[in-house]
C-alpha cells in the first residue's frame, strides 16, 4: 500500500469513528461559542466595539477550539494499545502521520464553518463577499495549528497528562500563524488592497509547508520513543 493511500485510509478510519459518536465535534463547537459569550459578556459596554474586537475574538476561538479538537487526536489509539497495532501494520510512520493530520485538518475546518458563522453574528460583522477571504485564511491558519499540533498530540498521549501537556508544547507554536492570520484578517475586514494582505498570507503559507515538514520528519523518531 502506498504512503498516500495508507494516510487516506487512516484519515476516513478517524473521520467514520468521528461521525459515530461526534465527540470532538460537539466538544470544540460547544468550546468555542462559549469562548464567543465571554468577550461579548467581558466587554466593557460603551468601550471597544465589537467589530473592532471581532478579529482577536476571531483567532483567539479558533486557536484554542483547535487545541480542544487536537486533545483527543490519539487518545482512542491509547485505548486497549490501539496505537501500538498501527505501529506494527506495513505502513509506513510518514503515512500514520499524513492521515492523523488529514483527519485532524478535515474536522478543524468543519468546527471553523460552525464557528464563523456564529462569530459573524454575535459581533456584527458585515457578511460581504470579502468574508469569504477570512473563511480562505482560517483554511491556512488550521494547517499551521494542526501541523505541529498532530506531533505534539502524539507526543503528549504517551504520558499521564495528555490532556494537559498538549496546550503547554502548541501554544508557542500557534502563535506565529495566530498572528499572521490575525494581520490578514484585519486587512480584509478593513478593505486593504491585495498587495497588503499578500504578504501576510505568504508567511502563512510558508510556517505552514516549514513546519508541516518538519513535523513529517520527527514523527516516526517520536513514534519510536
Amino acid at each position: 500500500m502506498t504512503t498516500g493511500r495508507a494516510a487516506l485510509v487512516i484519515a476516513a478510519k478517524d473521520l467514520r469513528i468521528e461521525w459515530r459518536h461526534r465527540t470532538r465535534f460537539a466538544t470544540s463547537v460547544i468550546f468555542a461559542i462559549l469562548v464567543l459569550l465571554v468577550f461579548v459578556f467581558a466587554r466593557e459596554q460603551g468601550g471597544v466595539s465589537l467589530t473592532v474586537l471581532a478579529p482577536t475574538v476571531l483567532w483567539v476561538m479558533l486557536a484554542l477550539a483547535t487545541i480542544v479538537t487536537l486533545n483527543r487526536a490519539f487518545l482512542l489509539e491509547r485505548e486497549n494499545h490501539a496505537l501500538d497495532g498501527i505501529l506494527l501494520a506495513p505502513v509506513s510512520p510518514t503515512a500514520i502521520f499524513l492521515g492523523k493530520w488529514l483527519a485532524n485538518i478535515s474536522l478543524v475546518m468543519v468546527v471553523e464553518a460552525a464557528a464563523i458563522p456564529l462569530w459573524v453574528i454575535f459581533f456584527n460583522v458585515d457578511p460581504r463577499p470579502r468574508l469569504f477571504g477570512v473563511g480562505a485564511v482560517a483554511v491556512l491558519a488550521s494547517a499551521g495549528f494542526t501541523g505541529p499540533g498532530t506531533l505534539f498530540a502524539a507526543m503528549a498521549v504517551r504520558t499521564r497528562f495528555a490532556e494537559l501537556l498538549l496546550p503547554v508544547l502548541l501554544l508557542p507554536f500557534v502563535i506565529p500563524p495566530l498572528f499572521f492570520a490575525s494581520q490578514a484578517t484585519v486587512r480584509i475586514l478593513g478593505d486593504a488592497p491585495w498587495g497588503d494582505i499578500e504578504g501576510w498570507l505568504r508567511l502563512l503559507a510558508l510556517y505552514d509547508i516549514a513546519f508541516l515538514t518538519l513535523a513529517a520528519m520527527l514523527f516516526p523518531s517520536v513514534m519510536d520513543q
